[in-house]
């Protein structure tokens, strides 16, 4: 339902073999450039706190001097003489990795042999450096650094805390991975940066909705919304989650009225509607009437009838649904989804009916005859709008998907009649193709 977005790719890029510089030359480093900064003279020149940043950038890209992702074993060999102190197996995300364990970092090679991922763990000067240097030269422009050397450098840190955002989320980490996707979004949308990062927004909130930090989420979430960034509706299901975790029942429903007036058709916003109106005891057609307002302003739209028979069938209200599929069809008599909400109606009566069968005393012969012929009927009542469904779409999924069932349905009729077998081979063959 809910993914993070990876739209910064960790940067692959080779690197020659320069030597890393001892921490200790970092550290002084970082000290001279902080000692100028409080420096009453020196403090007011914008070259000071250029040169505070330049210190803090270099002490954070030193321990990875000789380490790039996307390079094989030995060419790793050939940029990076330290020896492992440890080589183990390990697992992450159901991939496993060969991890070596150095003395600054943690490189861990997919089954391919090629780096993968690299893990800072004894950074060269300890701190927030990528917010420590995003804040020189932040100090630097406020003094009258121009937008051009400044634009970069804000940039370049940004793209470093999304990377190791990532990094993080890789290992597992959400809530580190959480706090350096927020250092993403919130020096990208610091003047003078340029490109704000919008995906390092969603996935600060993405990240702390699963360790629920329901506030972080809530904000970073709507600030996605306030830059228009609605990932095709699913902030606001996922909104509503975090206003139902803080006990807002109020909120989550208007975060999901919102959003399905303006994405009719997510299905993370319906779900989370009728899960809600369930769960607090209430008529979930009330739904339906905040389609209302939708339909008056794209009375041509015939989605908005294929979520109110979705609504319906959610609820077991077969008639009602069937009647807003047809509703859809008559808007559009070649809408592809309206039929398969048609089709689904029978497959849902088929669950009830299973249901019912499997609860039955193995002895109430008569009753298990009376309900097998009505499941037999709903079955063959599956097979035209599927057929329909599949006729008339041009999306390669939903045919698959139609050819699936019919294949699967007419299976189960094959006892019935031998036009069932025939046809059952016959979607066999096109599943195939």
């Amino acid at each position: 339902m809910k993914k993070l977005f990876f739209a910064l790719a960790l940067v692959c890029s080779m690197q020659l073999a320069y030597a890393q510089k001892p921490d200790a030359d970092l550290q002084k480093g970082v000290d001279k450039a902080l000692e100028a900064s409080k420096d009453a003279k020196k403090n007011v020149k914008p070259a000071t706190w250029m040169n505070l940043g330049k210190a803090y950038m270099a002490a954070y890209a030193n321990p990875t001097t000789n380490v790039s992702t996307g390079i094989d074993k030995a060419t790793f060999s050939l940029m990076n003489k330290e020896k492992a102190a440890s080589i183990t197996n390990v697992t992450l995300q159901g991939a496993t990795f060969e991890k070596h364990e150095l003395s600054h970092v943690n490189v861990y090679f997919n089954q391919a042999g090629i780096l993968a991922i690299v893990e800072v763990t004894h950074p060269s000067v300890p701190g927030d450096l990528l917010g420590e240097a995003a804040a020189a030269y932040v100090k630097a422009f406020e003094l009258g650094a121009k937008d051009k050397d400044i634009d970069p450098k804000l940039q370049e840190i940004a793209n470093d805390y999304y990377n190791d955002a990532f990094t993080a989320y890789q290992l597992g980490d959400m809530v580190k991975a959480s706090d350096l996707f927020k250092g993403a979004a919130d020096w990208s949308a610091v003047p003078p940066c340029s490109v704000r990062n919008d995906d390092a927004a969603y996935n600060c909130a993405f990240t702390a909705l699963s360790v629920h930090n329901y506030d972080r989420a809530i904000e970073y979430y709507n600030k996605c919304l306030d830059h228009g960034f609605t990932s095709e509706g699913n902030i606001y299901a996922s909104l509503s989650e975090c206003a139902l975790a803080k006990a807002d029942t109020l909120g989550a429903k208007n975060y999901l009225a919102t959003g399905l007036t303006q994405y009719p058709d997510n299905a993370s916003i319906l779900t989370n509607l009728i899960n809600l109106y369930l769960t607090t005891n209430e008529d979930p057609k009330k739904i339906v009437e905040l389609l209302d307002e939708a339909k008056k302003a794209m009375p041509d739209n015939p989605s908005l009838y294929y979520v109110e028979g979705n609504i319906m069938a959610g609820v077991k209200d077969y008639d009602a649904a069937q009647v807003a599929y047809e509703k859809a069809l008559g808007i559009d008599p070649k809408y592809d989804m309206a039929y398969y909400g048609m089709a689904n109606i029978a497959l849902k009566k088929g669950e009830d009916l299973v249901e019912q069968i499997n609860a039955l005393d193995v002895r109430d012969y008569k009753k298990y005859d009376e309900l097998s012929a009505q499941l037999t009927e709903v079955y063959i009542g599956a097979l035209a709008p599927f057929e329909q469904c599949y006729n008339v779409s041009s999306n390669p999924d939903v045919k698959a998907a139609c050819a699936d069932y019919l294949k699967r349905l007419n299976f189960q009729l094959r006892g019935v009649d031998p036009k069932y077998k025939a046809d059952y081979e016959k979607w066999e063959a096109v599943l195939a193709q």
